[in-house]
């Protein structure tokens, strides 16, 4: 169940009771070979592939050939992810915590600006201004659960012409950890697709976005500047504040058509 109903009381020129649903929200501990990496807040929707997601966006593995054993258990409210590689991914690596622009205390664990900065995103996809737009338009078509809830983001891995993967979750960051965690262990190239999201694109977002190596990220929300200034150095076409018939392009690597 993703959400689930309480009668609350609304004032509208007086008091009324009535029944509203309220979004699921689950703690998913990730371990990682006996050891607890993080705790995140979710709805509890693929687990395994947020889990994963998280795991390689964050750089802890780099191949799904390092994943030895994966599994997902239920702990009375709780969910616990337990990963095992065949490698030490704490080797040499300094745990650092630092707070985002998330929902609460992200982490961050050795994502280094600088060393990911120095990634250029070649990919080689072409998209128009009315597929921008249209895009846009199913990811709300499919936020069912926002609709009911008013309580996710949605994100999507898409082709100019096609929507391929849907997600929804509490954060913006869990969508589309889960979309990279499935484009990961399923193997699917995505140096050819679009990431399409809602929510505001801070750096933690687009840092996520370049370690899965998706070359253009459109949102419904604005970017901050400190992601416009990474865009412009990795050369990932960036688009935000899509609205019915408008958007802003904060950077383009020639990747949009009529641009």
């Amino acid at each position: 169940m993703e959400s689930q109903n309480h009668v609350i009381h609304e004032y509208r020129q007086g008091f009324t009771r009535r029944p509203v649903a309220s979004i699921r929200e689950v703690p998913l501990t990730i371990m990682l070979n006996g050891r607890e990496v993080v705790t995140l807040l979710c709805t509890a929707k693929h687990p395994e592939y947020l889990a994963v997601g998280f795991l390689k966006s964050d750089a802890f593995i780099t191949s799904p050939d390092q994943i030895t054993d994966l599994t997902v258990r239920d702990e009375n409210q709780r969910l616990v992810a337990e990963v095992e590689t065949c490698h030490d991914p704490w080797e040499n690596r300094v745990l650092e915590r630092s707070i985002t622009s998330g929902c609460g205390k992200g982490t961050n664990f050795g994502r280094n600006v600088q060393t990911v900065s120095k990634r250029r995103l070649r990919g080689r996809i072409r998209v128009t201004p009315e597929q921008i737009l249209a895009l846009v338009r199913e990811l709300h078509t499919r936020s069912t659960l926002y609709n009911h809830t008013r309580g996710c983001h949605n994100s999507s891995l898409c082709t100019p012409e096609k929507m391929l993967l849907f997600r929804e979750d509490i954060g913006r960051h869990n969508a589309i950890d889960m979309i990279c965690g499935q484009c990961f262990l399923d193997n699917v190239a995505v140096d050819d697709k679009m990431i399409v999201s809602t929510g505001r694109v801070a750096s933690e977002i687009l840092l996520k976005v370049i370690r899965i190596g998706v070359p253009v990220l459109v949102s419904t929300a604005v970017a901050t500047n400190f992601s416009v200034e990474l865009a412009r150095k990795t050369g990932i076409t960036l688009v935000g504040n899509v609205k019915d018939d408008s958007f802003w392009v904060y950077h383009d690597n020639g990747r949009i058509i009529g641009f």
